[in-house]
């Protein structure tokens, strides 16, 4: 009875050994299987590209198409926090289009969903930046010197063009009455920065507001760049007829 016992106890040992290599064996190939499978993390949509967009001018048309990879079906795209700058839009395709009304950085974050997977929603935040295409400052802002108003502006080009620019400062009299005390219309070669543009004109005593306007035009591009300053308020003439 003892030794048939052994027997028994013998062969279920066996059973046992050759059921726990069998375990171990399934347990290995599941965690080759495991490790070659690659994380959701991988496999899951990804929005590509850089954080910075490339620049775009202010009051010139601009579009830029936003991909991802990894989407079993259409993509739709929003803006999902920050702004964008006022003129532009983003639609549900991804294309990021329109003409930006002022300069600046502008940070907003994009969202992107697969349509044939709700949960598969992913975000990335993006920099714009807009540059003033066309730049106009004072160089000596407009001043009453005797019985003239005179001062100076400067204008840069930003763009990679060259740009057909009109230069017009207007003394505008509380009548209404505007006079022009500046005017020049040349080629505003690209690259161009700080450049000096003077004004100024004898005028009747009283009050003016100085407006001081820049235009330029790409005509190949049809393109038009605006830029607008004005005194903070009447400048005071008081010598004169």
């Amino acid at each position: 009875m003892a030794i048939l016992l052994a027997a028994m106890l013998g062969i279920a040992g066996g059973q046992l050994v050759v059921a726990n290599a069998a375990n171990d064996l399934g347990g290995a190939q599941a965690d080759a299987q495991a490790a070659a499978t690659p994380a959701q993390g991988e496999t899951g949509l990804i929005i590509e590209g850089d954080r910075d967009l490339p620049d775009a001018y202010a009051h010139r048309h601009y579009e830029f198409r936003f991909h991802a990879r990894n989407g079993m079906s259409v993509l739709h795209w929003k803006i999902e926090k920050g702004a964008l700058p006022a003129g532009m839009k983003l639609d549900d395709t991804g294309l990021l289009l329109g003409e930006p009304e002022r300069p600046g950085e502008f940070q907003f974050t994009v969202s992107v969903i697969d349509g044939g997977n709700t949960q598969s929603a992913v975000q990335k935040g993006f920099l714009l930046r807009v540059v003033s295409g066309l730049a106009l400052n004072w160089k000596n802002q407009a001043h009453v010197s005797g019985n003239r108003i005179e001062g100076s502006a400067q204008v840069s080009n930003e763009t990679p063009d060259d740009i057909d620019l009109t230069f017009v400062v207007m003394a505008v009299a509380g009548n209404g009455r505007a006079t022009a005390i500046g005017y020049q219309h040349f080629v505003l070669k690209r690259g161009t920065v700080a450049m000096e543009l003077p004004f100024g004109e004898t005028l009747p005593r009283g009050g003016y507001v100085v407006h001081v306007d820049a235009v330029g035009e790409v005509a190949l591009r049809n393109l038009i760049y605006r830029e607008r300053m004005q005194t903070p308020g009447p400048l005071q003439v008081a010598v004169g007829p």
